[in-house]
């Protein structure tokens, strides 16, 4: 027989601890939005009247900024242009003669101009001279006695516009010994009453007339010899800078005063192988803006 020992008791299963979380943090507090702005009240929508009037408005406003667009351009054209351009405004408002179109004669084939360094080292005007003697303006009365015969004057007439007879002996000998070949000459009277005498002198050469220029006819402060209708002469120092030319060499000259019965105004000029002379007279006086528009423009033609 068996005997059977008494079971030994089991030991409890140990138990094992759990971790616990860890407790979690409080909550922030709600904190509230800020409230929105007020909206301003919504405008009521514009009726046709109020449209019309926004559409007229606009334009209004096209329309003067189109016209203000359109002076302003208008006005920067209008300085652009030469006073003889614009309609309404006459040369003469300001003293200028109505001269006509000028233009140069042509010159013979292959022939260079008095400019034409190096082609013309004699500065030779190879256009017939008698084309290049400024015409007389619109309205003026043309001197016959300054006409000469087929267009060129004797030297003896072109004297005649010195005052003292022993001058004119003394310029008639120089210009022999200079070689004068020809002069050509045109005058004419104005309506306002002014007398114009232009003279063109040719020599051989741009050396020779630039001698004559220099010693046979003017001076620091004066012309070597005073021509006819008055006294005494001196430069003219309110000649304009603006109205010479390059390559004309210009000496304007006007009659000190007092006066006589008229105010003489004169001025001679150098350019290639030809002297010019040009002379105005006026009685009371003798206006100084078709002296020098006359003065520039027979120099245009010589140049």
């Amino acid at each position: 027989m068996t005997v059977n020992e008494p079971a030994q008791a089991t030991p409890a299963a140990e138990e094992i601890p759990v971790p616990t979380a860890p407790p979690l943090p409080p909550e922030p507090p709600l904190v509230p939005e800020p409230p929105l702005p007020p909206q301003p009240p919504l405008s009521p929508a514009p009726s046709r009247k109020d449209r019309r009037r926004l559409r007229a408005a606009l334009r209004w406003a096209a329309a003067v900024a189109v016209f203000a667009v359109a002076g302003s351009g208008t006005a920067y054209g209008v300085s652009l242009l030469d006073r003889t351009d614009v309609p309404g405004l006459a040369t003469h408002s300001d003293g200028r003669w109505d001269y006509p179109t000028l233009v140069k004669p042509p010159l013979p084939a292959g022939s260079p101009g008095p400019n034409d360094d190096a082609r013309n080292e004699t500065g030779a005007h190879y256009a017939d001279l008698r084309k290049l003697v400024l015409p007389a303006p619109r309205g003026a009365t043309v001197d016959p006695a300054l006409k000469g015969t087929d267009g060129w004057l004797p030297t003896k007439t072109f004297l005649q516009e010195f005052a003292h007879v022993a001058d004119r002996t003394e310029v008639g000998q120089k210009l022999t010994d200079s070689g004068l070949r020809h002069v050509a000459a045109r005058g004419w009277t104005t309506p306002d009453g002014t007398h114009t005498r232009v003279y063109l002198l040719q020599f051989d050469t741009a050396a020779i007339a630039q001698h004559t220029f220099d010693t046979d006819f003017t001076s620091y402060d004066a012309p070597k010899y005073p021509v006819r209708g008055g006294d005494a002469y001196e430069p003219d120092q309110d000649f304009p800078v603006a109205a010479q030319l390059d390559r004309v060499h210009t000496a304007p000259i006007r009659e000190t005063k007092p006066y006589g019965a008229e105010e003489v105004r004169e001025a001679y000029l150098a350019a290639g192988d030809t002297v010019a002379l040009v002379v105005q007279s006026r009685k009371g006086s003798a206006l100084a803006v078709p002296f020098e528009q006359t003065v520039t423009l027979q120099g245009e033609l010589l140049s």
